[in-house]
């Protein structure tokens, strides 16, 4: 498995005297060997798959683990006694150890597995927000939320009589934060939910600031980490959140399960959100009692070949180094930006490249996005076309929907090149 170069580069003179400083790198041709996608020709062209924020492709390392689980360790889990359901149980919540490492919990009890990210914000905004939310008081979401982070509180607030504020942003696609005085001042706020990294414009949003302000009102920070997580270090420590969701699919590794962090007093004090096997203690005539966490909220057979794929793809993006890939496509967004500012028919949303994640929003003037993604594809370019789940924020915006590239460790800077000259082609055709 590729794994992140570490290089020396000059910082600059400090108190009179240059040092030296270790920076991550990492190579993504050499990463790229890890990807079969790659051998791939669409339209007799190499793929130039530029839609990792939708969802990233599989390195061998991880479907290598979904077989070898599937052949040699597959039973059900956490009842069996016999030797293959231990070696399967074992397996599972070795998983939820990554996981839990992987954003610094302090203990496997707040690792809950989940379908996805979707569900992890649902169970919160159900199992906490309806036992929680009253009339007078607010949630307070962002006009940047993908859906999964928005609907799911937009509908318990209604249907507990609370109140719905968003934070606005500014032509930038920025969080105006001088706006969360006048929301206070509107009722008691009881839940702040942000996406740490926007799906949409790659916006870097100040989660720390936003966790604190929330502590201050008496709420509980909700963070959506789904685009933060593959392509940053994540510390639910260092942010201040109180819940936290991310999902496997957008992180290397399979489809269909995703975790849910929270702190345990509040997984403690609140509800199952599904009910059934697994998640019970006990269970008479009169009255059932629940599990201890995590698994009082992992009713049913769980997702076991996929939270092992997930492990191993946990194990592959730390090996590969989170800096490095950060790095890397903070480079590669530079580059992007750049290269699109140089066409006067082109306009792209979103911050600066300094606060900009790996993810570019665009339009052709007169172009339909859906239409601009259809010829690239001819072109064996492969971005998102569409409103991306977050229709407010393209309100906002005044469109309809945006095209989308989005950048991974295995982007190279020749796939930019090739994304421009099927921008020229898109001109030329139908601008």
């Amino acid at each position: 498995m590729g794994a992140s170069r570490v290089t020396k580069t000059a910082q600059g003179p400090l108190t009179g005297e240059g040092v030296a400083a270790t920076r991550p790198t990492l190579d993504a041709h050499r990463q790229r060997a890890d990807f079969a996608y790659l051998e791939e020709l669409v339209n007799g062209k190499p793929l130039a798959y530029l839609d990792s924020a939708a969802s990233t492709q599989k390195p061998r390392q991880v479907l290598d683990a979904l077989r070898e689980f599937y052949e040699h360790s597959y039973a059900n889990v956490h009842r069996g006694v016999y030797r293959l359901a231990e070696r399967a149980t074992e397996a599972f919540e070795g998983a939820r150890e990554k996981a839990r490492a992987f954003v610094n919990a302090s203990s496997t009890r707040e690792i809950v597995f989940t379908r996805n990210a979707t569900e992890a914000l649902n169970l919160v905004a159900y199992a906490w927000g309806l036992d929680n939310l009253r009339p007078g008081d607010l949630v307070v979401v962002t006009e940047l939320e993908h859906h999964s982070n928005f609907v799911p509180w937009q509908y318990v607030a209604q249907r507990q009589g609370a109140g719905f504020r968003y934070i606005p942003i500014d032509d930038s696609g920025e969080l105006q934060l001088d706006a969360l005085e006048r929301i206070a001042s509107e009722g008691r706020v009881k839940v702040v939910a942000t996406n740490l990294v926007s799906n949409s414009l790659g916006t870097i949003n100040p989660v720390e600031k936003l966790g604190a302000w929330a502590h201050e009102q008496g709420a509980i920070m909700v963070v959506d980490a789904a685009q933060a997580a593959p392509h940053r270090p994540i510390d639910v420590q260092a942010l201040g959140c109180d819940f936290l969701a991310l999902s496997s699919h957008k992180l290397c590794g399979p489809s269909g399960i995703g975790v849910l962090w929270g702190r345990q007093e509040l997984l403690e004090g609140m509800a199952p959100f599904n009910l059934g096997g697994e998640m019970i203690r006990k269970v008479t005539l009169e009255r059932t009692t629940w599990n201890e966490l995590p698994h009082k909220f992992e009713a049913g057979t769980p997702a076991i070949a996929e939270a092992v794929g997930f492990g191993a793809a946990l194990d592959y993006i730390s090996a590969v180094g989170l800096e490095a890939i950060e790095r890397h496509e903070h480079e590669l967004t530079a580059y992007t930006l750049g290269r699109l500012g140089e066409l006067p028919w082109i306009e792209t949303y979103g911050p600066p490249a300094e606060r900009h994640a790996g993810i570019v929003s665009f339009n052709v003037e007169g172009v339909h996005p859906h239409d601009v993604a259809q010829i690239l594809d001819w072109e064996g370019v492969a971005v998102r076309a569409g409103h991306h789940c977050t229709q407010p924020l393209m309100a906002r915006l005044g469109v309809a929907a945006t095209t989308r590239a989005s950048f991974y460790l295995y982007t190279l800077p020749e796939e930019i090149d090739r994304l421009v000259d099927g921008l020229h082609k898109v001109k030329q055709h139908l601008g």
